[in-house]
């Protein structure tokens, strides 16, 4: 073995040295926004976050209105990220897919975000683990050990995570946004671990068609769970084996 070999650490070592060293820093990207907002912890503070919980979506597309985009906008302000005139480097929290069959002229919008895998694509290819998953499924960005290779971005099949390609301002404590990270929807873990709804769902049913709901799928009592199992949904690119806890139901 040559001396340069025997000083390379394993993969899984460097990657808990960089978790760890993670935990100390506070990079301050605005006043009162600091890098450890979501931390480089699987679970928040308060430890709500557990594996009896998978937090999850139905999506009925068909009463998702044409032309609303109400979760996009609600998504914008509640994260502080925005659309530019560069579409090719705009955030890809979430966005309205419009989808048109040609041999029926039928169309629909889709919104399509962040899938929350079950195994998702994303965290397998990290190379640093910044990619990684709570307890009770959500994937997450650990913006501390983040180097910005993008590998993440190739390998999710729903184009759900976007590259960080300026400096940021006007964020919010909540979601911090760094020059030179990846980024996707948090399903607002910070309302979640607050009992609250995330920011689309909400202005969804306050304002929309009703669209999105939003619950516990392996709580046989939640509303979502009797909707799946009661009603005909699907899983985009369901084939793959990835899990995603996105349900589209009049797709």
């Amino acid at each position: 073995m040559s001396a340069g070999s025997q000083g390379m650490q394993p993969l899984a070592d460097r990657r808990a040295m960089l978790r760890a060293a993670g935990g100390f820093l506070a990079t301050l990207l605005a006043p009162g926004v600091m890098l450890y907002a979501f931390g480089a912890q699987s679970e928040p503070a308060g430890g709500q976050a557990s594996a009896k919980v998978r937090w999850g979506l139905l999506i009925d597309v068909g009463r998702c209105p044409p032309g609303c985009d109400l979760c996009v906008a609600a998504c914008r302000d509640e994260n502080g990220w925005h659309e530019s005139d560069r579409p090719e480097i705009d955030a890809q929290w979430i966005r309205k897919v419009k989808l048109h069959d040609p041999r029926t002229g039928a169309s629909r919008e889709v919104p399509v975000m962040c899938q929350h895998c079950d195994k998702p694509a994303c965290v397998d290819v990290c190379p640093t683990g910044a990619s990684f998953q709570r307890a009770d499924g959500i994937v997450l960005v650990d913006k501390h050990i983040c180097i910005g290779c993008r590998f993440c971005m190739m390998a999710c099949p729903y184009k759900a995570r976007s590259f960080v390609h300026e400096p940021q301002t006007a964020q919010k404590p909540w979601a911090p946004r760094g020059k030179g990270t990846v980024e996707g929807c948090t399903l607002c873990v910070h309302r979640l671990d607050s009992a609250r709804l995330p920011a689309c769902v909400e202005a969804c049913a306050e304002k929309g068609g009703g669209a999105m709901l939003f619950g516990d799928l392996n709580d046989p009592n939640s509303d979502i769970a009797k909707a799946v199992a009661k009603h005909a949904s699907m899983q985009i690119r369901s084939e793959l084996g990835l899990g995603p806890a996105v349900h589209y139901q009049n797709l």
